[in-house]
C-alpha cells in the first residue's frame, strides 16, 4: 500500500449533493394546483403518458403544455419551443388559439410550436431517428431549442396495425422498445419534457377470474377502463397520469310533460405510477380559456 497516497476525503455537503443531485426540471402545466399534484409540473429526461377515453381532457392538457412550455424558467416554463406529433387528425389549431388568450405575456406563441402527422408507429420511429438533427441545430439557433415533445396519440398508431398473434405481438413490443428507447434518449440528451397519450380499453373478467389487461384499473364514464397497448408499453413509460369523467347528477327539471335530470361532469387527473409521486388525484376544470384544477 502506497502510503504516501492520501485518502479521499469528503466534507459533509459532498455527502449531501450525493443524496440530493441536481433536482429535474419540470414544465409547469399553467396551473398552480395541477403543478403540485406533480410536485412542480411535467418531468425533463422522462416520459410522461396521459391516459384516459375520448373528452376526458387529455388533448386539453397537452395544447396548454405546448404554451406554458414558451414560459421563462422563473415561471416554471421551459423557455422553448415545442413538438407536436399527431396521428388523428385534423391538429386543433382552433382550441390552442383559445388556449393563447390565457397566456397574455407570450410573443407570437403559435409560431413556437412545431407539428408533424404520423401515419403508423414505424412513421413515427422513422421521424424521432431523424430529429436528432433538427434538435441539435435549434440548441445553436437563434430559434428557441424545442424542450416539449407531445404524441397524441401513441394507441391510434398500434390498434389497426397489429394483429394478435405471437409473431405481430413481439414485432409490435420490439417497437415498443425501440420508440421509447430513442424518446428517453432524446430526452436525457436535450433536457426534454416529452409527454405521450394512450387511450384506454374496457377490463373485461375471463369466467377463471383472470383479467385482461394491465393490472391497474379506474372507472370512467361508469366503465372499468385500463390503458391500451398492455404491459408491455407500461414498462416503457416513466410516469402515468390517468384521466377520468363522471357524470354526476345536480338535479331534475320539468319540460313540459318530460322530467329531465340535470348533470354535470366531473374530471380528475390520478397519478397511476411515478418514481418521484405518491398516489394521489386532483379534480380538474375545462374551461374556454384553460385547464385549472380545484382545490379539494
Amino acid at each position: 500500500m502506497d502510503q504516501t497516497r492520501s485518502p479521499h476525503l469528503m466534507k459533509p455537503e459532498d455527502l449531501l449533493q450525493q443524496l440530493n443531485p441536481t433536482p429535474t426540471q419540470k414544465c409547469t402545466i399553467g396551473c398552480p394546483i395541477l403543478d403540485r399534484l406533480l410536485n412542480g409540473g411535467i418531468p425533463c429526461n422522462s416520459i410522461t403518458e396521459l391516459v384516459a377515453e375520448s373528452g376526458c381532457g387529455k388533448t386539453q392538457i397537452s395544447l396548454q403544455l405546448l404554451l406554458s412550455a414558451q414560459l421563462p424558467t422563473s415561471l416554471g416554463g421551459l423557455s422553448g419551443s415545442s413538438l407536436y406529433l399527431f396521428s388523428e387528425s385534423p391538429f386543433p389549431i382552433r382550441r390552442l388559439v383559445q388556449l393563447s388568450s390565457a397566456f397574455p405575456t407570450l410573443n407570437n406563441p403559435l409560431e413556437k410550436i412545431l407539428t408533424h402527422p404520423l401515419h403508423s408507429a414505424q412513421h413515427l420511429f422513422d421521424v424521432l431517428s431523424e430529429l436528432d438533427s433538427l434538435l441539435l441545430s435549434r440548441e445553436f439557433s437563434s430559434d428557441p431549442p424545442i424542450k416539449l415533445i407531445v404524441i397524441d396519440s401513441i394507441a391510434a398508431l398500434f390498434r389497426y396495425e397489429f394483429e394478435n398473434n405471437a409473431r405481430d405481438l413481439k414485432q409490435r413490443s420490439g417497437l415498443f422498445f425501440r420508440i421509447s428507447s430513442k424518446l428517453k434518449e432524446q430526452a436525457r440528451r436535450f433536457g426534454l419534457a416529452v409527454v405521450v397519450i394512450n387511450q384506454v380499453v374496457d377490463v373485461v373478467d375471463s369466467s377463471d377470474g383472470l383479467r385482461i389487461g394491465n393490472w391497474t384499473y379506474l372507472y370512467s364514464s361508469e366503465r372499468k377502463v385500463c390503458a391500451a397497448l398492455g404491459l408491455s408499453w407500461a414498462n416503457c413509460v416513466n410516469t402515468r397520469l390517468f384521466l377520468t369523467r363522471h357524470e354526476e347528477r345536480i338535479g331534475q327539471e320539468v319540460i313540459g310533460d318530460d322530467h329531465c335530470v340535470r348533470t354535470q361532469t366531473r374530471r380528475f387527473i390520478r397519478v397511476a405510477f411515478a418514481p418521484h409521486l405518491p398516489d394521489s388525484y386532483c379534480e380538474f376544470v375545462i374551461s374556454r380559456e384553460k385547464v385549472f384544477g380545484l382545490e379539494r
